[in-house]
Formats: structure tokens, C-alpha cells, sequence
């Protein structure tokens, strides 16, 4: 938790940066050890440093100054305690910034609140400041717990983080406030203590649905005494996690009324369009926001970096870029040996390690002590491994870290000078906050992203408006998905019997799926209340991040040692037989995926490759429930069944991404009903495009390619989160026809997003398409790793034209249909499609 204030004038002795792209620096000495710490150089200074030499300096395409900007205060609201506001000046902080009073005033008189400003401007006290003036007030009730509070955070490593802020800031007021974490981790001993005494818990949402809820007797002072409940990092709450989430609030907010209390809900968000909109959609009460930042802000250095070409080839002959790992690790080792504290955000697992071990084996050349004060972070690690990353973090100890998104989100790492995004986020919002990691106590601050070699990113670092002159997505969710709310309402009926009265408060779906929950005899109709009827748990009918099953344990052949954990739906993809799987730093062969027991055997071993697994979709139209013409063409949106099976995989070099064979693989196909997007064309649309019938394959496979790759600049999703298939004369349409489609079950509302701004997502995608400099095509505009066919067919200009042509027909403004529909599948689906492309995870 960084609060963020800084002494008077601070923020003015920071100078003006010139936007020019930098074309010349001074060369780096790699002879030389990292300076002492707490010697913090300027962003240009450091950019300056990474870009010695031609070759370095032209793989800069855009460098963007951000100014700083001086702080606005405020007083605090009068019914904050004094001890409240004395423990804040002894923390160093004499007057709060004008969003952080605003904040607190809101919530001291009963509205929910969510504040939406940037990153590090002290959001933390904003809701800390009224939490803990109430606690104060209920530690004065005669069982000294007459108020309490509730934080939720979506990873393990915040609610550590919180909790030790929380105790420092809180230390002065005694025993009055009393902090604990209460997540998977937490020593069984401790909790009955957690129940039964403390005030202010700090636990995620998985252990709100697993374990708080179904136990809620337990947890009846608790419960009774709850004023307010903090959502923190609420943006991170989209797509099918952020739709369970909303479910969990409910079933919380059910048992709240139930205890007689009515918490007010205070949320955290970084900088998002319509924050309580979304804030409102997630916990199902009306939330005011508040998007006026306060707080001052050293100055950013923003560069967009693309790796160069490489003399090698990749399929059909395709140039191929140097991969944004390898480019990474390199700027991360340069910058550990300046000195300079780095945090690089690498999308995948693998990738965070393979930057880590890439790094260490670079500075071992530089000095032996060097290796050591880099490291990875990720999810999958054991507990004991997670903490010791985080204290060395903490300490200054380590110099650089590899993490993906698990370190994204409001952990303060104080004194980070630098951060290296490999690759796109797949948000704007969450691309900030990861640059906004750096330069947290108001000092400057240096953030590149390296492109990968892939649709989205060439167009982003060519397009730089659309980072920098683009406001951050809306977050997307959709709590009435009946996936999503089918186990809440078994997991609700299990807690206290559903009612009449429960209905609305989870939405309008929920009278039609009771129904259907009685037939599955999962509940019981008594009266007016239905009954939940199993032995087994409620809630383990559903995973609330979306990971449909148990996780599969990695177990090192030879000792039996439990390595760590992947989840279900990426199990296939990641460590199937013959897959490389990286740990702390070590790599691993995967012997054999047991799938039955959910365990993956592996032994260690030094590959000189990765791998990445190749698969095959196809997909059946269930129900279209929008369509809107486009001349000829038609766009749809509706229901769709997807099957999909992992048939291979590549071995790539390291370094290069040099494609050094495939292998063939044996797994079940798995199957998926989700919502979908698509859109077809006629043959005379085809004549008028000059897109011949041996060449329609290859052009609608490339717009299928780009456009999946695009997608994540108009919906908050991520690439993996969507899949596609794309087909010449599909049986249910009985026209070419091109699918995307979420790669979760019943949806995420990503394919939705993608209907209502097909024009500017296909126009998008036609111009990344059209500016690529390559000739046939190559990674950076129509081919995909993970294409199931080899990239085959591919046809660049044909898909440039007939993209061109559908958007001849496309209305002016957004696609609009009839009204949103949440249509249940039926039983028995239409035959499959054929000719598969790419996809996304299977269920």
C-alpha cells in the first residue's frame, strides 16, 4: 500500500522531458556493478542507457512524456477520529489529498464509494481512514467488536501486502484494531481466533465462496457487526471472474440481511470509463465515484519498443521478429547491472521464468553475486516460495523481478525505477497499472513495452494514439450468465434456504433457472423456499475464476516433490507429454499428464527449446440472438457449441523462436457452449472483392488471425481469453463465415463487446492487416501460434480486400440489435463445423 505524499515542492524539482524518440546514447558499461542503493536516475538518463548505439536506438517507434503534475489537499471530514487522523501525521502524512477526504466522507455517511484515480495516488488511506475511525468506535462496544470490517483482494501477495500496511498504520491505536489474513494459507489454528476477534479481515473472494459463506454460522459476530466491506483492485473484476464475484457479493450481502446488518461497499479501482457503473453491476447496490485524482505525479518516460527482425524464417517463409522474452530478459539485465530496480510483466507463466533464467544467466557473466538478486513471480507457487519473493521485494534485496500479473495489482514495491511490459496487457487499465509500478513515491519513472510479434502489438506501437489518446476500457460482466449463476443460487439455497424475496437479488434469470436446477435434483421445492439437496459442498460446483476443475499437481518424477499446481483448462495446452515447464528458475520435461489423477509427472532437464501446443476447433451455431445487416453480409451474435482438442506441439529455440519441429499429440477434445460473434458474406460480395474461390480459405483464416488479435483493444480481454474458427461454407450458415467466440462456458461478454463495435474492431483489424510491411504475411499481422493448421491457408491481400468489402456495408455507428438476451442451451445441438483455426482454452 503506497499512499503516496511527498513533501512540499517535491514534485517541482522534476524538469520537462523532450517527446523527440531518442537516437543516440552513451554505451554501457557491463564491467561496472550496480551503484548503492536509495541513488534513484532519471528516466531519460536510464532510456538513454538502453538505447547506445543505432541498432538500439531505431526499435524505439514512439517515446511519450508524461509531466508531473503537483498534489491538491484537503481536510479530512470532522467524524474521523482524532486517533484516526493522528496515526495518519505519524505515518507522515499531515493532510490527505482532495480524493481521499471526498472518499471518506462518503463512506462515513453510509454511501458506497469507488474511487477511480490513478495509480499509487493513495487509494489505500481513502477507504483506510473511515475503516478504521469505525472500528475505533465499535472497539468501544461492550464485547469490544461492535464494528467490522471485510477486504477482499483477487491475489494472495495484495492482502499480505494490505495487511502489513494496515498493522503499521494502525499500530498506534492499539489493540483497538485488530488485522488478520484469512486466506488458503492460513494455519488452521489461527482461524477460530480470526472468527472469533479480529475486526478487519483481509481475505480474497475464493475464500469468501469456499469457505466464509458456507460456514456463515461461524462467522455470525463477524457478520453482524459488518460496516463496511472493501473491494480493492475492482477493475481486475471482469469477464467470468469478475461475473462469479458478483454472485459471491450478493450471497454475502443475502447473509449480511440475514444478521441484520447492511454493509457499505468501498472499492479500488485504477483509472476505468464508467467506474460506478461497473461498480453497481458488481455488488448490486447504487455506487458513487469518484475520478478526480488529488495526488501529484513525477514524471513518466513512456517508450514503445519493437524487437528487429532476425535473419530467420518462420512458417510459408514469414520474417520473424526477435521474441519479446528474449528482448526482455536483455533490458532487464542491462538494467539490473545499472543499477536500476526493475519490474518486468510478462503475460505468460512460462514467460516469467524464462525471463528470469535468461537474465541470471546473462549478469553470472557481468559479476557472480548478480544472478541471485533477480527472480520470478507467478502463480502456482508453493506459499513458502511467495513470501520469500515478497520480503526480498521488500528489502531492496532483489534488483529485478519477472512476474506476471500476480504482482500487477496494488502491492507497493517503493523504490522500482523501471518497468518492462512484454507485450500488449490486453487492457489499457491494466497497462497503466503496471507502468504504474514504478516511481510510486513520486520520483520519475521509466516504462517500455516491447512489442511481441502478433496483430495487436505492431499496431499499437505504430499507433501510439491508441495508448496514449484513448481513454481505458469499460469492464465487462455479466452477472446474469446461467452458468455463472446456476451454482450461486445451489450455493445460496445450501447457506439458508432460497425464498421468493431472494429472486431480484440475483437477478432476472434466477426464476427461470430454479426450474431447472429442481429437474438436475440439485434443488428442492418447499413451499415458497427451495432446498439445496446433496451431501457434497455447494460451493465446489464451481471454480469463481473460471478454471473448470481441479488443478493438476506438477510432481518431479524421481522425488515425488510437489512443484507446484496449473489449473485445469490450461492443463492440455501447458503440461502435456513432452511440454517444457519452467520453476524458479529450473526446467522441467513433462514425462507424462495424467489426466484421471490430475497429475503431470516431470523430471529435470535443460531443453534448448520452449514449447507451445497447436490445436483444433470447430463450432456449431445453438441460437443466434442478434443479427444486423451489413449490405449483404450478415453480423450475428448468439450461442454457439465449440469443440476443441489439442492435436501437437511446437519446439522453438529459446532465444530466437525458431520453429525446430513439431510432435504430434493424443488428448480428449473437450467442449464448450459459450457466445459468439460472427459474420458472413455472399458470393457475389466475394466476386466484387476479387477473391477467388482458391483463395477464399486463406483469406477468411487471416481476417479470422487478425481479428482475434485485435479484439483485446475493444473489450477487456485478454487473447486467450477468446478463440476463433473460420470456415468456407459452414453447414448452419451455408455461407464463409468467420467466428470469435469466449473461450468460457456461457460466455464473458468479450463476443458481445465485439458485436456492438464490429465496425472500429474490423476496420482495426483491416488496417493492421494492410500496414504490415511483409509480403504474404508473418506473426506480426495474420499468423498465430496457436493455429491448429499450420497457418495454412493463408491469404494477406485477399483478406485486406474482403475486409474492405464488408465494411462497405457496415451502418454508420454502432451495431444494434434487439435487446440482450441470456439464452440457455438447448439439449441437443446442430452437427459441428468444420475447418478449424484458432481457439481459445477449453472448459
Amino acid at each position: 500500500m503506497a499512499f503516496n505524499h511527498l513533501p512540499a515542492g517535491v514534485h517541482d524539482a522534476l524538469t520537462p522531458l523532450s517527446v523527440t524518440p531518442v537516437t543516440h546514447s552513451m554505451s554501457m558499461a557491463h564491467d561496472q556493478l550496480p551503484p548503492e542503493a536509495g541513488v534513484h536516475p532519471a528516466p531519460r538518463a536510464v532510456l538513454d542507457g538502453l538505447t547506445a548505439g543505432a541498432a538500439r536506438a531505431a526499435r524505439i517507434t514512439h517515446t511519450e512524456h508524461l509531466p508531473p503534475r503537483p498534489g491538491r489537499h484537503a481536510a479530512w471530514p470532522e467524524k474521523i477520529r482524532p486517533e484516526v487522523t493522528a496515526a495518519v501525521r505519524a505515518a507522515g502524512i499531515d493532510r490527505p489529498w482532495m480524493h481521499q477526504a471526498l472518499a471518506a466522507e462518503h463512506a462515513l455517511r453510509g454511501e458506497s464509494v469507488v474511487v477511480a484515480t490513478g495509480t499509487a495516488s493513495g487509494k489505500s488511506l481513502a477507504y483506510l481512514a473511515p475503516v478504521l475511525s469505525t472500528l475505533l468506535d465499535g472497539s468501544e462496544a461492550p464485547n469490544g467488536r461492535g464494528a467490522t470490517a471485510l477486504y477482499l483482494a483477487p491475489t494472495k501477495a495484495l492482502a499480505a501486502d494490505q495487511h502489513r500496511s494496515v498493522r503499521a498504520l494502525a499500530a498506534p491505536l492499539g489493540k483497538a484494531v485488530r488485522p488478520a489474513v484469512h486466506d488458503g494459507d492460513t494455519p488452521v489454528e489461527e482461524r477460530e481466533w480470526i472468527r472469533q476477534y479480529a475486526n478487519y479481515v483481509l481475505t480474497n473472494p475464493d475464500m469468501l465462496h469456499r469457505s466464509v459463506l458456507p460456514s456463515h454460522p461461524r462467522w455470525a459476530s463477524f457478520l453482524r457487526a459488518l460496516r463496511y466491506v472493501v473491494i480493492d483492485e475492482c477493475h481486475t473484476y471482469r469477464g467470468v471472474f469478475g461475473s462469479h464475484v458478483a454472485q459471491v457479493l450478493r450471497r454475502l450481502r443475502r447473509l449480511c440481511a440475514r444478521y441484520g446488518s447492511e454493509p457499505v461497499f468501498l472499492l479500488a479501482s485504477a483509472t476505468a470509463a464508467e467506474p460506478a457503473t461497473a461498480a453497481t453491476r458488481l455488488t448490486g447496490v447504487p455506487v458513487v465515484e469518484i475520478t478526480d485524482d488529488g495526488s501529484p505525479r513525477g514524471e513518466t518516460v513512456f517508450a514503445l519498443w519493437e524487437p528487429p527482425l532476425t535473419e530467420l524464417h518462420g512458417e510459408r517463409g514469414a520474417p520473424v521478429r526477435r521474441t519479446a522474452t528474449a528482448e526482455t530478459a536483455e533490458l532487464l539485465t542491462d538494467l539490473a547491472v545499472r543499477g536500476v530496480r526493475t519490474v518486468a510483466f510478462v503475460r505468460s507463466r512460462r514467460g516469467a521464468e524464462l525471463v528470469a533464467l535468461i537474465a541470471q544467466e546473462r549478469l553470472a557473466a557481468v559479476d557472480r553475486s548478480l544472478p541471485s538478486r533477480i527472480a520470478a513471480y507467478r502463480g502456482g507457487y508453493l506459499p513458502e516460495e511467495r513470501r520469500a519473493i515478497e520480503r526480498a521485494l521488500h528489502t531492496g534485496e532483489l534488483l529485478g523481478l519477472s512476474a506476471t500479473t500476480a504482482l500487477e495489482l496494488g502491492v507497493d514495491v517503493a523504490g522500482l525505477d523501471a518497468v518492462l511490459l512484454a507485450g500488449y496487457p490486453g487492457t489499457r487499465a491494466s497497462l497503466w497499472q503496471q507502468a504504474g509500478r514504478a516511481g510510486r513515491t513520486g520520483r520519475g519513472a521509466l516504462a517500455v513495452l516491447v512489442a511481441r510479434d502478433d496483430p495487436l502489438d505492431t499496431y499499437l506501437v505504430h499507433h501510439p494514439e491508441a495508448i496514449f489518446r484513448q481513454p481505458v476500457e469499460t469492464t465487462v460482466l455479466d452477472p446474469d450468465n446461467p452458468y455463472v449463476l446456476a451454482p450461486h443460487l445451489c450455493a445460496a439455497a445450501e447457506e439458508l434456504p432460497l425464498t421468493e424475496t431472494d429472486l431480484a437479488l440475483f437477478g432476472p434469470e434466477t426464476p427461470g433457472l430454479l426450474p431447472r436446477l429442481e429437474l438436475r435434483k440439485l434443488l428442492r421445492r418447499r413451499g415458497t423456499s427451495w432446498h439445496w439437496t446433496r451431501r457434497e459442498r455447494a460451493a465446489e460446483l464451481t471454480g469463481i475464476r473460471g478454471e473448470g476443475g481441479r488443478p493438476v499437481q506438477v510432481v518431479e518424477e524421481g522425488t515425488g516433490r510437489l512443484l507446484g499446481t496449473v489449473d485445469a483448462a490450461a492443463a492440455h495446452t501447458t503440461v502435456h507429454e513432452g511440454a517444457v515447464h519452467l520453476h524458479q528458475g529450473r526446467s522441467y520435461l513433462v514425462r507424462r499428464l495424467d489426466l484421471e489423477d490430475n497429475v503431470a509427472l516431470v523430471e529435470q532437464a535443460d531443453p534448448p527449446y520452449s514449447t507451445t501446443a497447436r490445436d483444433t476447433t470447430t463450432v456449431s451455431v445453438l441460437e443466434t440472438v442478434e443479427e444486423v445487416p451489413w449490405g449483404e453480409a450478415r453480423l450475428c451474435f448468439g450461442s454457439v457449441e465449440v469443440t476443441n482438442q489439442v492435436v501437437s506441439f511446437l519446439r522453438r529455440r529459446v532465444i530466437t523462436g525458431e520453429v525446430l519441429g513439431e510432435s504430434k499429440l493424443d488428448l480428449p477434445p473437450r467442449t464448450l457452449r459459450t457466445r459468439a460473434v460472427w459474420w458472413t458474406v455472399t458470393e457475389d460480395q466475394l466476386d466484387d472483392a476479387r477473391v477467388a474461390p482458391e483463395a477464399l480459405g486463406g483469406a477468411l483464416h487471416a481476417a479470422e488471425h487478425a481479428s482475434i488479435g485485435m479484439l483485446p483493444l475493444f473489450a477487456t480481454c485478454d487473447r486467450r481469453d477468446i478463440g476463433g474458427v473460420s470456415v468456407p461454407l459452414h453447414p448452419d450458415t451455408l455461407l464463409p463465415t468467420v467466428f470469435v467466440y469466449d473461450g468460457h462456458p456461457g460466455g464473458a461478454g468479450f463476443a458481445e463487446r465485439a458485436f456492438r463495435t464490429a465496425a472500429r474492431w474490423l476496420t482495426a483489424t483491416r488496417e493492421a492487416i494492410a500496414a504490415c510491411e511483409c509480403e504474404t504475411g508473418c506473426p506480426s499481422c495474420i499468423q498465430s501460434p496457436k493455429c491448429g493448421n499450420g497457418n495454412e491457408p493463408l491469404d494477406k491481400r485477399a483478406a485486406v480486400r474482403l475486409l474492405g468489402r464488408l465494411l462497405s456495408g457496415a451502418p454508420e455507428g454502432p451495431a444494434e440489435g434487439a435487446a440482450e438476451g441470456a439464452a440457455a442451451p438447448p439439449g441437443n445441438p446442430p452437427p459441428e463445423g468444420r475447418d478449424s483455426a484458432e481457439s481459445a482454452p477449453g472448459p
